[in-house]
């Protein structure tokens, strides 16, 4: 049994700015010397990012910390996505995630009983909070309503016994005497609010076709934007009260997620498969960042590392030479479109990224490593290793996907089954190579992606820590440094 501190914050719907909220008291208790653990119900990439800055910038600043200084708190904003990963990892990923922490905080996605379409409350942010045992903390936008707030917060507290809302924050508040109106008509609702937030424009950070500007494209508004909401915090919401809330907590059982233990365990699978961990020479894998691919799971570099590569970072906006000795690469999700003609530019990366596909070395793309790869994207040049051309779309492609390998890559082998998910406003033409990397079979039927030699290039965003083995697939193949 494992005791954590955990809160998760919710939403009757989105709007109602649990990302605002949730970042606010990450700083808040950050600033307060606390060593706060981020979390995202969900796939999303972006939210995670707002998380860790909003933890690691205040813990820096050490505003008004009663407590240790945790200067340059590293903790990843991580996901709990109870489809992509599957219900029993939930807790597991969590603990990993959280393990010695003082506070952990979960925000949800969309409303608190949205889950996967079609399949109940499936990855909902209720369906995590009781996967969590976690108390749930309800942000309400408060802009429209006064007494009719009691009839929403009655009803999401009883809707299902299993799922504890113990808490509301007001959010979009217009005056104190709206916050009277708002507060007087609660208190017979029986969950107690631990704060009211008003309405601001000071804070508010920029989207564009896929959601929030991702951090890495506005570090230093983000830093400033950061401080601001952890003050708005201090200000308007009972922090005591919320820590110990979050104390009340029961234990977890289980074990916490160990990627050493689940590359082992997916290599014991597959017979005279070997790992790379105890070898002298790692292969070194490449991995896609920057302002243009800032999506990744933190997983990710972990299961690499634990089977046995030495994973190192590179910006395809900078860089002109892939790392040193690289035996293979990864480039995840982002947004190459926004920055089509800066990469185009970088002619001496796309070259070598070309040729190290012509080497035989595995490449594993996903989404925005998709559009790198191909021919060009949006008229501008890009690596040509897959002939494909990519151009922006008005459709936005979005949704849980099963699929099934067609065939044997870097990444699976064929007739291995995933969950992913699928997030663009971009098309490629041909949707698929003449070895498709995947068979979606729900909630469509259709080929997708490429799989050539070994480039494995997909739209599908998958979280590996549900199939380890690509991992250890990856690196296997990866040649180790010359020498």
């Amino acid at each position: 049994m494992v005791s954590v501190p955990r809160l998760v914050i919710a939403a009757p719907a989105s709007g109602s700015g649990k990302t605002t909220v949730t970042a606010g008291l990450m700083a808040a208790f950050a600033e307060r010397g606390l060593d706060v653990s981020p979390h995202k119900v969900g796939p999303d990439y972006i939210d995670p990012g707002y998380h860790a800055l909003a933890i690691s910038s205040a813990a820096s600043s050490g505003a008004s910390g009663a407590g240790r200084s945790r200067v340059g708190n590293a903790r990843p904003g991580r996901n709990l996505d109870a489809y992509l990963c599957g219900p029993d990892r939930i807790a597991p990923l969590f603990l990993h995630g959280a393990a010695g922490c003082d506070l952990a905080l979960v925000e949800g996605v969309m409303g608190l009983f949205d889950g996967a379409a079609g399949q109940g409350e499936l990855a909902s942010t209720a369906h995590v909070a009781k996967l969590l045992r976690a108390p749930v903390v309800l942000v309400v936008d408060a802009s429209s309503q006064s007494r009719s707030v009691a009839a929403l917060v009655h009803g999401f507290a009883s809707w299902d016994p299993g799922v504890r809302v113990a808490g509301v924050i007001l959010n979009k508040v217009a005056s104190d005497r709206h916050e009277a109106m708002l507060r007087e008509a609660l208190e017979g609702c029986g969950v107690p609010v631990f704060g009211a937030l008003r309405r601001t424009r000071a804070v508010r950070a920029p989207s564009r076709h896929l959601g929030l500007v991702p951090v890495a494209e506005r570090h230093a508004e983000a830093v400033d934007s950061a401080a601001a909401l952890a003050a708005r915090v201090r200000e308007g919401c009972d922090l005591d009260g919320l820590l110990a809330l979050a104390r009340s907590a029961p234990p977890l059982s289980g074990r916490a997620w160990d990627p050493q233990e689940e590359i082992h365990r997916a290599m014991d699978a597959v017979p005279g498969a070997g790992v790379r961990g105890g070898r002298a020479a790692r292969p070194v894998v490449a991995v896609a960042g920057g302002a243009a691919f800032t999506f990744s799971y933190a997983e990710h570099a972990e299961l690499l590392t634990a089977a046995g590569a030495r994973v190192v970072p590179f910006d395809p906006l900078r860089d002109e030479r892939l790392p040193e000795g690289t035996g293979g690469l990864v480039i995840g999700g982002g947004f190459p479109e926004v920055y089509a003609p800066e990469l185009s530019a970088n002619e001496p990366l796309r070259t070598a990224v070309a040729g190290l596909a012509a080497s035989g070395a595995p490449i594993a793309a996903e989404c925005a490593g998709l559009l790198y790869l191909a021919h060009s994207l949006d008229g501008e040049p890009m690596c040509g290793v897959l002939a494909a051309k990519a151009r922006m779309s008005e459709r936005l492609t979005l949704g849980y996907r099963e699929a099934v390998a067609v065939s044997d890559t870097s990444l699976a082998a064929a007739g291995t089954r995933v969950r992913g998910h699928e997030f663009h406003r971009t098309t490629i033409v041909p949707g698929a190579g003449p070895e498709p990397a995947w068979g979606l079979v729900h909630p469509e039927r259709r080929t997708e992606g490429f799989a050539q030699g070994d480039v494995h290039a997909s739209y599908l965003h998958v979280h590996w820590a549900s199939v380890p083995g690509a991992a250890a697939r990856f690196v296997d193949r990866c040649a180790p440094p010359a020498g």
